[in-house]
Order: structure tokens, then sequence, then C-alpha cells
């Protein structure tokens, strides 16, 4: 089966690990992207807008040869409904798919909890879109941070090393305000890379797409993640 991705319109460094790059991949993968759908519009999103394109892109994807359609970016859960409606093939937009099921695997007495590009942008409507508690914990990227800039394309120092110091302190924090944190969802796929540094702070498993593309593909991905 050969997967195909649905990309932002963006230019910034992925590591291996993130959906987004051909590194991250042992098998046939698929990219088209969709013009104009920057990190900045698509994170802020609250309406239709991008539709439209998204599943234009996902046609274009389906005649290409894919049988399957994830995403770049998890904020894109707003459009799972739609786009898995108009799509012949699976689709999965975003690993907050995963909270309904990883609610009924946790021990009684834990819940999931999200770590995000943007808690400010993750809305109610994208956790019920996902089917997940309006309650579910969130923690998000620094905002203004250095992850967020590399994201958005803005000015401003980037690394491997500084995304994960990033990534790590927000987990930290959530699963230290929450102490009945029993799994952490990964809305971002460019948290991706930095997963396991994620689990091993936060002291809980840590999910992020890849569970997703493993089943609706039913193919294998190189874990770069490890």
């Amino acid at each position: 089966m050969t997967l195909g991705v649905l990309m932002l319109d963006t230019g910034f460094r992925r590591f291996p690990g993130d959906i987004g790059t051909p590194e991250s991949f042992s098998g046939p993968v698929l990219f088209e992207r969709v013009p104009q759908a920057t990190a900045k519009r698509i994170v802020g999103i609250a309406d239709d807008g991008f539709l439209t394109p998204f599943i234009a892109a996902g046609e274009r994807l389906v005649e290409r040869g894919a049988t399957a359609i994830t995403t770049s970016c998890g904020f894109l859960i707003a459009y799972q409904a739609a786009l898995a409606a108009k799509l012949p093939v699976p689709v999965a937009t975003s690993a907050l798919l995963l909270i309904p099921t990883l609610r009924q695997m946790l021990p009684a007495g834990k819940r999931v909890g999200v770590v995000t590009f943007s808690s400010r942008s993750l809305s109610p409507a994208h956790l019920a879109a996902a089917g997940a508690p309006a309650d579910t914990p969130i923690a998000g990227l620094p905002e203004g941070g250095a992850f967020q800039r590399a994201i958005f394309e803005d000015p401003g120092e980037d690394s491997f090393a500084i995304r994960e110091t990033e990534a790590v302190a927000a987990a930290k924090a959530l699963v230290a305000a929450h102490a009945d944190i029993g799994a952490l969802v990964l809305e971002c796929t460019n948290l991706s890379p930095h997963r396991a540094a994620i689990a091993a702070v936060a002291g809980c498993p840590a999910y992020d797409l890849w569970p997703l593309v493993g089943l609706i593909t039913q193919g294998r991905t190189r874990d770069a993640r490890a």
C-alpha cells in the first residue's frame, strides 16, 4: 500500500521521524503540498476555508496511487470528517484520533494528556472532532518560542536540541500538573522526532501519528524515533 501525505505549504527543516520528510520512510510515500496552507493559517483556522484545496490535493494523491492518506499537521483534525467522507481511501488527519481508544486502554483513574504545538490554538472544537473529552489536559510549546518560530518560519536560532528541550519541558509540565495522566498524545507531527525523549521525561507512553499510519496502510515504516 502507498501512503499519501497532505502537506502544508512550508519549507522549515524537518528531522527524521517527522511525517513530512522522505527520510522517515522505508516504503513508498507520496507528498502533495496545498498552496497557501501555511502553518500560521492552518494552526489558527476556525472555518472550512481550506477544505476544498485539501480535498483537491487528496484527490491528486489518489490519482497518483495513494491508498491511504494522512497529513503533516494535527490541527487538520478539523477536516477529518469531511476528508474521510470525500476521499475514496482511509484518512487519518491527526494523532488526536488516538485519544478515544487510548482512554479505554488505560487503567482506572488514568487519562490521556495532549502535547500540542499551540495550546492557545487547540480548541474544544478540535477535541470534539477527535472524539476526545473537552477536559482533556493540554500543554503547548512555548508561545513565541524557538520551536514555534521554526515552524512558522520566523527568524531565530533553531536546532534539534533546542526543539527537544522545549518539547520535553512542555510534557514535563503537563504531567506535573496532572498526576492522573497515563499516556500522552503528540498533536504536532513535528514532535515525533522527540517522542522518545518526551516519553522518558513523562514517565508514561507517548503516542504520535505513526500508529495510525501503520493502521491505515498495514505497511512498514522505519522507526526513526527510537
